[in-house]
């Protein structure tokens, strides 16, 4: 996978910048640092990324603007970085979709760590040629296919989602009407234990509530469990 990856740093420290590009370079990782969104921009337009480390506090356009535009135009993972590691700050980064959190000052192996479990999640949409295994799931109309990483509502609309909503919602419908805890969703979706406090599970789950309300099914399809955690209330097919 390393060989094949390409990680863009978006960092205006130049000496932090040029650290984590050399980081993951002696990973086995193509990378390149770069100051803002506009070298970003230019990167886009001549070549295929497969990760943005995203700082969040840039001059000009801010991480924020930068992470809702990739969003916008494409399915292209965001890891973002910050100086600020208020829990307000990760829910607002989260929020515009960013894949992950990270604050500094940051253990590298960490940072390494997260990049590969975004990238683990992401890498079937960079294989070129590569056939992939047929696992749809339909549940209350809704069709899930996990090798498109698609899914589509009960009049066949597409419902566009994230990354790591998408994943977060696909480990649900793998276990259902079984309570599955915010530690259990943290590790399972991104390859980790959750830091204290860590609320990133509770906005995904709103965001993909906001994204599948208003049609069939939907009401009450994911339950908040007090204390406990969140089940997908419908059952699960395999068509």
């Amino acid at each position: 996978m390393a060989e094949e990856t390409f990680i863009a740093i978006v960092e205006d420290d130049a000496e932090i910048g040029a650290l984590v590009a050399g980081l993951l370079r002696r990973e086995g990782f193509a990378a390149e640092w770069m100051a803002g969104g506009a070298e970003l921009d230019r990167l886009r337009a001549r070549r295929r990324i497969d990760l943005v480390v995203l700082d969040l506090m840039l001059p000009g356009e801010d991480g924020l603007s930068i992470c809702r535009r990739l969003r916008a135009e494409g399915e292209i993972p965001v890891l973002m970085v910050t100086a600020r590691g208020d829990d307000v700050d990760r829910i607002v980064g989260l929020e515009v979709g960013a894949d992950d959190y990270l604050a500094k000052p940051f253990n590298p192996r960490e940072l390494v760590a997260r990049a590969r479990a975004i990238l683990r999640r992401t890498r079937a949409a960079h294989s070129a040629g590569r056939v992939l295994p047929t696992e749809r799931y339909r549940f209350a109309s809704f069709v899930l296919d996990a090798g498109a990483r698609a899914l589509a509502a009960p009049d066949g609309a597409a419902i566009e989602l994230t990354g790591g909503e998408f994943d977060l919602l696909l480990t649900l419908v793998r276990h259902p009407q079984r309570v599955l805890g915010r530690d259990q969703l943290l590790d399972w979706t991104r390859g980790r234990s959750s830091a204290p406090f860590d609320r990133s599970i509770d906005v995904q789950i709103a965001r993909i509530r906001r994204k599948l309300a208003g049609r069939p099914g939907s009401e009450g399809l994911i339950k908040t469990v007090r204390g406990g955690g969140y089940v997908l209330t419908a059952r699960v097919e395999r068509p």
